[in-house]
């Protein structure tokens, strides 16, 4: 079976998909799961607050969520907060975490622990690092903007039951289903794992974790989740918007061609390809894999990337009318939503790039550095 099931849909042109489309995709895999996690993240889901960072929080208690607010009203406004919907769904067993949302604006030139220099995004990473590193009882389960992470312990069915996905809708959805890999089942750890505007749903296991983990926090990052997905979330982060790497640079740099391969290619991509190898040698991924990555800025993007020997699968689509496009670990939940799609496998480490109001600019077939930003 390959293990977890990945989904995700995009309208290139900018409208909106129902949370019901993205749940018929996930479910369909229903054979992939085992009922210990499943999520979804939905883009352009609060146009009314485009300009806030959403921090979508879990909190087991009372004392928690006020430790939290009063965070963050020290470092800046809250807009507007309230508690995301959730109902009762019969086969889930408690206890459930609160889930609470908070739309908010961090103060000008704050400081933080000595350091006035820090932008807004990098003032909301470390936030987001230090609530789940040091407040007891409180987990930031989401932080962009324009965006939002539904997640918990449970079949995919029970997880948009529980949070009535059909009351939603977005520019882009993402979706995982089954459990975090080396760590327990439980709500926190479910995928999508999410930092600022990025989210990642990840199929596989990254057995070069250790490595992985040890380069993102040199820069500054705090892994407290302690599954393998969420060092792919912080590597995308670090990459593309603090190293300002092209989407297809920073993929190759985590899924990188072999040497003789390398040698292989015209001498001026050769060489690029040698030095994306060595400078971030400490950010290749080893394991299997297969991943949907979201993000925001500078505008919504769906982006799927399988490991260099292509050991999980992954599956892209586009529908007829050329509106949509679909990611996959299996053609059925492509067919379920749009029966006469088109759809393709990319190229073993060659990301399928999806962007709403440019269309899809990377099949996943290209030459490595050919398409994408």
């Amino acid at each position: 079976m390959g293990g977890c099931g990945i989904a995700g849909c995009m309208n290139l042109e900018g409208g909106r998909i129902s949370g019901d489309v993205i749940a018929r995709m996930l479910e369909t895999m229903g054979e992939r799961e085992n009922g210990l996690g499943a999520g979804y993240a939905c883009y352009g889901l609060f146009p009314e607050h485009r300009d806030d960072y959403c921090m979508q929080f879990f909190f087991d208690h009372e004392e928690a969520r006020t430790a939290v607010e009063e965070l963050l009203k020290a470092m800046g406004s809250i807009t507007k907060d309230e508690r995301v919907h959730t109902q009762r769904v019969k086969s889930m067993r408690p206890p459930f975490p609160m889930v609470w949302r908070y739309f908010f604006r961090p103060s000008s030139k704050l400081e933080w622990r000595g350091r006035t220099d820090l932008s807004d995004d990098d003032l909301m990473v470390q936030l987001a690092m230090h609530v789940n590193a040091e407040v007891e009882g409180a987990l930031c389960v989401s932080s962009g903007k324009d965006m939002a992470v539904f997640k918990g312990n449970g079949y995919s069915y029970e997880i948009s039951k529980y949070y009535d996905l059909g009351r939603y809708s977005g520019k882009m959805w993402v979706s995982h289903s089954r459990f975090p890999t080396n760590s327990p089942a439980w709500w926190g750890g479910a995928h999508p794992l999410s930092i600022l505007d990025w989210t990642v749903c990840h199929n596989g296991e990254i057995t070069s974790y250790g490595v992985n983990r040890k380069f993102v926090e040199m820069a500054g990052y705090r892994c407290s989740v302690l599954t393998d997905t969420e060092v792919v979330a912080y590597t995308w982060d670090l990459l593309v918007r603090k190293h300002r790497l092209p989407i297809s640079a920073a993929a190759f740099a985590i899924a990188p061609w072999y040497h003789e391969d390398i040698a292989r290619l015209d001498p001026e991509s050769a060489r690029l390809a040698t030095w994306l190898r060595i400078t971030y040698k400490e950010a290749l991924l080893n394991g299997p894999f297969s991943i949907i990555v979201g993000r925001r800025e500078p505008e919504v993007t769906m982006i799927a990337l399988a490991d260099r020997k292509k050991l999980r699968p992954l599956l892209c689509g586009r529908s007829q009318d050329g509106r949509t496009a679909y990611v996959a670990s299996e053609e059925c939940a492509v067919r379920i939503v749009e029966p006469e799609a088109e759809t393709w496998t990319p190229n073993a480490g060659s990301p399928m790039i999806a962007v709403v109001g440019k269309g899809i600019v990377r099949t996943g077939n290209e030459h490595p550095f050919v398409g994408g930003e």
